[in-house]
């Protein structure tokens, strides 16, 4: 049995469960995709469309909207509070390999760009699992303004997880069509995502090669 079976399995068991439970089990699924990536958060919130579509009477469209919210903001706050203290521990902080792991200039340049274009950075963060880890603890450096960080999120939230709870409504008992689906996509958003960093340190190589020429 394969891990994606198993885990349909688990959820179709879980969802005969105590309403209240089952709320908390979404909110805190979006809560772990937050913090921890692996977390198969899409897949999950994909099954309460198929929930919702099954009528039934005790877990509906309030339920799960609102835990699948709840979740997000709730880990998106944490690793926000988390990235705030993080930068500046590290800064702080000695430690071992501290000169060859941490450039300070490097860092700041990023987090100059980062504050630039953040809500953009934001708002697409939401659409690829292998980046919206990372984007909430950036905010977080930069001291993102906290109304525009929590607004351009949810914003991300209710599109992407909205289309995946609408594709398993929709789809009904044939929801798990939609996890062939996200496999390509994210494995092609990776993919754009690790091209893009072999022509950005490409780019700055030739870059700090000119500086020195001239």
């Amino acid at each position: 049995m394969t891990f994606q079976e198993t885990l349909i399995q688990i959820l179709t068991r879980f969802s005969e469960t105590d309403p209240v439970f089952v709320w908390l089990f979404f909110a805190f699924s979006n809560f772990a995709e937050n913090v921890f990536p692996p977390w198969p958060g899409d897949t999950i919130t994909v099954f309460g469309g198929f929930l919702v579509a099954r009528n039934l009477e005790s877990f509906g469209w309030f339920s799960l909207l609102s835990s699948t919210l709840f979740g997000n903001l709730l880990g998106a706050w944490v690793m926000y509070r988390f990235g705030n203290v993080f930068l500046h521990w590290v800064k702080k902080k000695e430690f071992p390999l501290k000169d060859s792991l941490y450039d300070e200039e490097s860092i700041e340049r990023t987090l100059t760009w980062f504050h630039r274009n953040a809500i953009a950075v934001v708002l697409f963060s939401r659409f690829s699992a292998g980046i919206r880890f990372f984007v909430s603890i950036v905010a977080g450096m930069v001291k993102m303004n906290h109304l525009v960080f929590f607004g351009c999120f949810t914003a991300a939230v209710i599109l992407w997880c909205g289309l995946l709870i609408f594709s398993g409504f929709y789809l009904g008992s044939h929801w798990e069509a939609v996890l062939g689906f996200l496999e390509i996509y994210n494995r092609i958003i990776f993919g754009l995502m690790i091209l893009f960093a072999i022509l950005f340190f490409w780019y700055r190589r030739i870059k700090k090669t000119a500086d020195q020429n001239s």
